[in-house]
């Protein structure tokens, strides 16, 4: 009888750290301000020894003054102060809050960490903003092991870090408060009452956040090469789950007899009775509600440019829903709601493969020449999805255009000036001006340089 050779150790170690991987991976980490798990503070990040230090440290896998990035540099710094200032003292009045802004817990679900009382330490401070355990998770857990010799990110993600790394993990994690989701929403009462309109998209809003860690051969190493274009895609695909979630919550779906309104193009409404802004592009008639699907225009391109074999279909079903929620016109023994969760299914589906993709030139290429021929639809009608356009095709060009000599840089970026020229205004937005600079950069795209 043969006897297997015995497994080596370091093998064996090997596979335990795949399977732990594997494992949490395979369940949706808790987001950080539904975690069970207590916070303990920034203060204890604030060390020169910990994340304090002025400046990066010379030899050091990690940057070590992350916490001085974040309290210099970083907006969230200022979220709890935006409660204190006057436009939220005329929002709460407006609402009728009992509270003032900054003791409503309404207010800071998103303008602070700020979990149960319970699960705050003695040492965490609301008046901070959203601070490190805001976005990477109460560290009650983590916090003691995750500096010392032989800890993995693999552990400290079984402990309760959270996986801010992961594409789709960073989306639910950036939406949650610039969007919403069902612990925490932006409805249109309060923007009725003041608040700002919400405009977001994952990609652009974490380039301009100032970075406080370093993409090297150990960051690599311990959580793997990050693609722009993927945190994109999968944003976008987190981004239309959301909005179609909320479609269909009976809690945040409706407002009495009355759709939740911040789900429809804000423009269906607000503009002067003399300005007709209907377009037929959405197959449905003048005077109806549209679903914003800005995101949607997005998550259509690319599924157009990376799974091509799924895109006529996937059209199909996003124009039975605009059909459905705009007249009520369903197939048989279905109504909006039901094809608005096939579709939220559908798209979660769609993630682990687009998270799965990879994101080289030519994948980059498609996914702008789609999002360039969506004029051609006369798909850019409204300003959000314009605005969403806007912000994609300026992160595709700039990642681009250093690796293309055939293409006029210099046009290029006149092409780029003249769409942002455009949406200066949201309330005096022009498509047809819109359409037509993206006309001028489709022939850049596909002009040789001079």
């Amino acid at each position: 009888m043969v006897h297997p050779e015995p497994v080596p150790m370091y093998l064996r170690a090997a596979f335990c750290l795949v399977l732990l991987l594997m494992l949490v991976s395979a369940v949706a980490a808790p987001l950080p301000n539904q975690s069970p798990d207590r916070t303990e503070g920034t203060v204890n990040c604030a060390s020169s020894t910990c994340h304090g230090s002025i400046t990066p440290l010379e030899g050091s896998d990690v940057l070590q003054n992350e916490y001085t990035t974040w309290l210099r540099l970083d907006r969230h710094t200022q979220a709890y102060a935006v409660l204190l200032n006057e436009r939220s003292r005329s929002i709460a009045h407006k609402l009728g809050l009992k509270t003032p802004a900054h003791t409503t817990q309404l207010c800071l679900d998103c303008h602070s960490h700020a979990p149960p009382p319970s699960r705050r330490g003695k040492r965490h401070v609301l008046t901070e903003g959203v601070g490190c355990e805001g976005c990477h998770g109460p560290a009650e857990k983590w916090l003691a092991g995750h500096a010392e010799e032989g800890a993995s990110h693999a552990r400290n993600l079984s402990q309760g870090l959270y996986p801010t790394e992961r594409p789709a993990a960073q989306a639910r994690l950036c939406l949650s408060c610039h969007f919403g989701d069902d612990s925490r929403f932006v409805s249109h009462r309060l923007m009725g009452a003041g608040h700002p309109r919400l405009s977001f998209e994952v990609k652009t809003f974490t380039s301009l956040e100032p970075a406080h860690f370093r993409i090297d051969a150990d960051y690599r190493k311990r959580k793997g090469n990050p693609e722009a274009l993927k945190v994109w895609a999968v944003g976008q695909a987190v981004a239309v789950t959301h909005l179609l979630e909320t479609l269909t919550d009976p809690k945040r779906g409706r407002q009495g007899p009355f759709p939740e309104l911040v789900l429809f193009d804000c423009y269906s409404c607000h503009h002067p009775m003399s300005e007709k802004r209907w377009s037929p592009r959405l197959g449905v008639g003048p005077g109806a509600l549209r679903l914003n699907d800005s995101n949607l225009l997005m998550l259509r391109a690319i599924v157009r440019a990376v799974l091509p074999g799924q895109s006529a279909s996937f059209d199909a079903e996003v124009h039975a829903l605009h059909l459905a929620v705009a007249t009520g016109e369903a197939p048989p023994g279905m109504d909006y709601l039901d094809l608005a969760r096939a579709l939220t299914q559908r798209i979660k589906d769609l993630i682990p493969a687009l998270e799965r993709q990879h994101y080289g030139p030519e994948v980059m290429r498609r996914v702008l020449v789609a999002l360039v021929e969506e004029s051609r639809q006369s798909s850019f009608t409204d300003y959000a999805g314009a605005e969403q356009a806007y912000m994609a095709i300026t992160s595709l060009v700039n990642d681009l255009v250093p690796r293309s000599v055939a293409v006029d840089k210099a046009a290029l970026r006149g092409a780029m000036s003249r769409l942002l020229d455009v949406l200066a205004d949201d309330e005096h937005y022009q498509p047809a001006v819109f359409q037509a600079a993206l006309e001028d950069l489709r022939g850049l795209l596909h002009a040789p340089a001079p």
